[in-house]
């Protein structure tokens, strides 16, 4: 990711470093759950893994839509 990250790239950061997990794996979790709207995805990442709103909000409009932001690049391990 660039240092000038914008929109919810911008938590990517601190997203992975409270919950201990690549962003990578919040993408999988996310697409596995089968949820495919933007509250019900924050709730479900709000309720089962205590993300949160912020962080959750994140994610998920990241999720919903990654081509808006394309200055991310996961990196394994983060």
């Amino acid at each position: 990711m660039t240092a000038s990250a914008k929109g919810p790239t911008s938590y990517f950061p601190s997203i992975e470093k409270t919950y201990h997990r690549p962003i990578s794996e919040w993408l999988a979790a996310m697409e596995a759950s089968g949820l495919t709207g933007h509250k019900a995805l924050v709730d479900w990442l709000k309720k089962e893994h205590l993300l949160g709103h912020g962080h959750a909000n994140a994610l998920t409009a990241y999720h919903l839509n990654p081509g808006k932001w394309p200055e991310y690049v996961s990196q394994p391990g983060a």
